[in-house]
């Protein structure tokens, strides 16, 4: 489910990448092909059982999101094993030109694509998690999400976390889902005396998102839907992480895909409320700590967020950086003594105590990316 790019846009992606890894271990990914079968890596009797313990797969390993979770993944001990989808995503790492004895350790890829069961059972097979980053992109380049699309990103869910229980391995599954599966909901009446509590016992009202026409947010509801369905009965552990929409360095390149289509409905996101954002590096951080406690007492689902946008001058900046433009003679809503925004609060103190022993997740301050 890959995204196609310019040559241009394919070359400054690459750019980007081989320096966040230079910045962050100072050497890249070591891969591995195997046309369409799993990956495999000889070790040592004495650390095959301490290897097998650490490996993971990572489906959209080289998206913004992905990109960022194997990184985490890596610094925290790590064996990675990234299943790629496209020639093109292969091409990418092949262009970093950081393979061989000078790679990074820990890292080997695998093509499998999220559509084949077959293939995912070979790319999981072996591993004792699997965090899936993946989703459903429009190939066009532009936020031209569909309905079609968001049906099919379901069905992918769906055989992931089938694929995962299947594969013996596999223990413990991170799904990657998106805040909007729980945001948009039916109207309240306005004389609430409190605005009601958005958090991880929210889901999107499917039908709202439909007659909206807001596809993006219909998929990432479905497909987490999806995956709790098919892991429901089975002895594999699923957690689902909902970010907002991710922002970082360089997010406009990187991820403008996902970035626009979130973007749809953000007007009325932003007058009730619900409009926030996550930096990438931290929603990272989040999966990886989410996986170590699951063992413990990590489970359900997990929203992810930094600040919430109130302001209309946070949404222009964030528009710019996305290089859009509000819609001519629309101005963005302003507070007043009658706004609509009181109406809701999001909440993701559930991630916040999982993760008070490092690091909070959630922070008030809001750092605008700059433009680029």
């Amino acid at each position: 489910m890959g995204v196609l790019r310019s040559t241009q846009s394919l070359e400054a992606e690459v750019e980007e990448m081989r320096a966040a890894l230079l910045l962050h271990g100072g050497a890249g990914f070591g891969a591995r092909r195997s046309g369409g079968a799993a990956a495999k890596r000889v070790a040592r009797p004495e650390e095959a059982a301490g290897a097998e313990a650490r490996t993971v797969c990572v489906t959209g390993g080289t998206s913004f999101v992905g990109f960022a979770v194997v990184d985490r993944l890596l610094r925290h001990g790590y064996n990675v094993r990234l299943a790629l989808e496209t020639q093109e995503d292969l091409d990418k790492l092949r262009e970093m030109e950081m393979f061989g004895e000078n790679g990074r350790d820990g890292v080997w890829t695998v093509m499998a694509n999220v559509m084949d069961p077959v293939s995912l059972h070979e790319a999981f097979d072996g591993c004792v998690g699997v965090f899936h980053t993946s989703s459903l992109v429009d190939p066009g380049g532009i936020s031209g999400y569909t309905k079609h699309m968001a049906r099919l990103e379901a069905k992918a869910a769906e055989l992931v976390v089938e694929a995962c229980v299947r594969t013996e391995s596999v223990r413990k599954c991170v799904f990657t889902s998106s805040l909007l599966a729980c945001v948009w909901r039916q109207n309240y009446t306005r004389d609430r005396r409190f605005p009601t509590t958005i958090d991880e016992n929210c889901w999107s009202d499917e039908s709202l998102c439909y007659d909206n026409k807001l596809w993006f947010s219909l998929g990432k509801t479905m497909a987490e839907k999806a995956a709790w369905r098919a892991a429901r009965g089975t002895d594999l552990k699923l957690v689902t992480m909902c970010p907002a929409l991710v922002t970082g360095p360089g997010f406009r390149r990187r991820n403008p895909t996902p970035s626009i289509a979130y973007l749809k409905g953000a007007h009325t996101m932003l007058a009730e409320g619900l409009l926030a954002t996550a930096n990438v590096e931290r929603v990272a951080e989040a999966h990886v700590r989410v996986y170590e406690e699951m063992n413990g007492t990590a489970g359900g689902r997990y929203i992810c967020y930094d600040h919430v946008v109130r302001r209309p001058e946070e949404f222009a900046e964030l528009q710019l950086q996305l290089g859009l433009r509000a819609p001519a003679g629309r101005a963005p809503p302003t507070s007043g003594p009658d706004d609509r925004a009181a109406r809701f609060e999001l909440c993701n103190r559930k991630l916040t105590a999982l993760m008070s022993a490092r690091r909070r997740c959630t922070y008030d301050a809001y750092l605008p990316e700059p433009y680029e």
